[in-house]
C-alpha cells in the first residue's frame, strides 16, 4: 500500500554571498562571524526610523552569475519587497526580498539543473537579507539575539517539486555547492553559509516543510524519515497537516514548529526606498564573461586533458579545494593520475570529520601542494613503493614536515639491492626458525615471514620480489 504513494519534494536553499565585503544594504561587512555579538552594526542594518538602504552591486553581479550558472532566464527589471513578518531575530519586522508579481519577477526565474542521472527546475532565485540570529542559552528558557548577521547578503534558490527520493536531493545539493563554490560567491565550509529547507508531500496530502537542518546529510534523513512518518500517517487514514516542522538532529526525528504560513500571510509590497534596477543585454553578456569555469566544465577538461577517469574527476570538482590542490600540485609534477589517486585512495581519509561535513576536505590537512607532488614523483620514479608513500604522506598531513631533503631520503628510499634483501630474509629466518619449518609444510606461512621482512625493512622492499626470494629461500632451505 505504501508503495502506492508518490512523493514530491522541493528545496528551498539560503546561500550566503561570502565573498562580498559589505552587507546588503549598508556597509557593515560581509564577514559577521569574526565579530563579538552585535558589533558588527549599523543603524541601518537594525532597522532604525530614518535609514535608507543603499543596494550593494556586486551582489547584483554574483546572484546574476548563480543564475546563469543554473540556466534561468533574468529579467531586465527587478525589484525588491518587503516581506512583512514578526521574529524576535528580524530588526525592521518585515524582510527586504525579492517576489514574483505584476510582471516583474525575481532575479532569476525559471531555470534548470542536472545531477547525476536526473535534472531539476528552478523555480526562482532571489537576493534578500539574512536575518539576525538567536542563540539559546543553555539550561534557561530564554534566549540572546546576535544582529551581526542581519543584513547579510544571500541569494534564496526555490526548487519546482522535482524530487522524489532523499538520494537524489543530496547529489542535487552537493552539484550546487560546487558551483557557488567554483563562482566564488560561497565559501560553504563557513557554518550557517548554506542552509536548506525541504518541502515534502505524499500523495494529495498537504505539505510539511522541514527547517533547521545543518548539513546536507541530516537534509537526507529528515527527508527519509518524514516519508516514513507520512505513510504510516496515510496507511492509518490519518490527516497530514500543512506545517512546518524542525528536525533534530539529536534524537533523528521531525518535530512540530508551527503551522505553515501562506504567501498572503507575508503582506508583501514594493521596498519603496529602492528602485527598480534595470540589467540589460550587454551587461550580461560582460557578466558571463567574467564567469570562472564551472564544475562541469572543468570535469570535462581533467577528462580530457589530465586523462583521469570520470569517477575521479567527479570526486576531484565536488569540492573546488580538492580539485585546485590537483591542479597546483600537477603544475609541479606532472603526474595526474598518481596525483589524483593519492587525493582520492589516501588524502581524504585523512581529512576529519567536521571538515567532510562542511564541504572542505583538505584545508586541516598541513601537507603543501608542492610535498605531494614530491610523492608522486617518488612514487613514479621507483624511489619508495607504496607502503612507504602512505607512511610518508601522513606524517606530512599531520606535521607538514617537509620530506624532499636528501638526508631524510635516504631513509625511506626503496631497497633495491638484492644482497640487502636476502640478508634481511636471512635475519628472519634466524629469528623465525619454528616458522621457516611450518613453510616449507604449508605455503601460506610464507605471507607470515614476508610480514617480518617488511617490518625489518621498514616497508622499503617491493613485497612480490621479497616474497618471491623467500620462497626460493625455502627450496634450498
Amino acid at each position: 500500500m505504501i508503495s502506492n504513494y508518490g512523493t514530491k519534494i522541493g528545496l528551498e536553499i539560503h546561500c550566503q554571498l561570502t565573498g562580498l565585503k559589505s552587507k546588503l544594504f549598508c556597509s557593515c561587512h560581509c564577514n559577521y562571524r569574526e565579530y563579538s555579538p552585535n558589533e558588527n552594526i549599523c543603524p541601518t542594518c537594525t532597522g532604525l526610523p530614518g535609514t535608507l538602504p543603499l543596494l550593494n552591486q556586486t551582489a547584483i553581479e554574483k546572484a546574476a552569475m548563480v543564475c546563469m550558472a543554473m540556466n534561468c532566464t533574468i529579467p531586465n527589471n527587478i525589484l525588491f519587497y518587503r516581506k512583512n513578518y514578526f521574529y524576535l531575530d528580524l530588526p525592521k519586522n518585515f524582510q527586504l526580498t525579492q517576489y514574483n508579481a505584476h510582471g516583474i519577477s525575481s532575479i532569476g526565474v525559471d531555470g534548470f539543473l542536472g545531477y547525476g542521472q536526473g535534472e531539476a527546475r528552478i523555480r526562482r532565485v532571489q537576493l534578500e537579507e539574512d536575518p539576525g540570529r538567536l542563540s539559546y542559552v543553555k539550561g534557561s528558557s530564554g534566549s540572546l539575539i546576535d544582529y551581526n548577521r542581519a543584513g547579510v547578503p544571500l541569494v534564496e534558490i526555490v526548487t519546482e517539486p522535482d524530487f522524489h527520493d532523499p538520494k537524489d536531493v543530496r547529489l542535487f545539493l552537493n552539484k550546487l555547492a560546487s558551483i557557488v563554490e567554483h563562482l566564488e560567491v560561497c565559501d560553504t565550509s563557513l557554518e550557517g553559509a548554506v542552509r536548506c529547507d525541504a518541502n515534502i508531500s505524499i500523495g494529495d496530502s498537504r505539505r510539511v516543510e522541514i527547517k533547521n537542518v545543518s548539513s546536507f546529510g541530516d537534509v537526507e534523513k529528515a527527508l527519509k524519515f518524514e516519508m516514513t512518518r507520512q505513510k504510516a500517517m496515510l496507511n492509518y487514514e490519518m490527516e497530514i497537516r500543512g506545517e512546518t516542522r524542525h528536525w533534530d538532529e539529536q534524537r533523528k526525528i521531525t518535530k512540530q514548529s508551527r503551522t505553515k504560513e501562506e504567501e498572503q500571510d507575508y503582506r508583501y509590497f514594493h521596498e519603496p526606498d529602492i528602485p527598480s534596477i534595470q540589467i540589460d543585454e550587454d551587461y550580461l553578456k560582460e557578466l558571463h564573461s567574467k564567469m570562472p569555469e564551472l564544475p562541469d566544465e572543468r570535469k570535462e577538461r581533467f577528462i580530457n586533458y589530465y586523462k583521469l577517469t570520470e569517477h575521479v574527476s567527479k570526486v576531484l570538482i565536488e569540492h573546488k579545494d580538492l580539485a585546485d590542490y590537483f591542479e597546483e600540485s600537477a603544475k609541479i609534477y606532472f603526474a595526474p593520475k598518481e596525483i589524483s589517486s593519492i587525493i582520492v585512495t589516501d588524502l581524504m581519509s585523512f581529512a576529519d570529520d567536521n571538515s567532510k561535513k562542511l564541504g572542505s576536505t583538505i584545508r586541516n590537512i598541513k601537507m603543501s601542494p608542492k610535498q605531494l607532488a614530491e610523492i608522486a614523483r617518488m612514487i613514479k620514479e621507483g624511489i619508495v613503493n607504496r607502503k612507504t608513500a602512505k607512511q610518508l604522506l601522513y606524517e606530512a598531513v599531520v606535521s607538514g614536515k617537509l620530506i624532499t631533503s636528501s638526508e631524510n631520503e635516504a631513509n625511506f628510499r626503496k631497497i633495491d639491492d638484492e644482497g640487502l634483501i636476502l640478508r634481511s630474509i636471512e635475519n628472519v629466518f634466524e629469528t623465525e626458525s619454528l616458522a621457516v619449518l611450518d613453510a616449507k609444510k604449508n605455503p601460506n606461512v610464507s605471507n607470515y615471514l614476508l610480514g617480518k621482512v617488511m617490518e625489518l625493512t621498514k616497508g622499503r622492499v617491493d613485497p612480490g620480489r621479497a616474497l618471491s626470494l623467500i620462497n626460493k629461500k625455502l627450496l634450498e632451505h
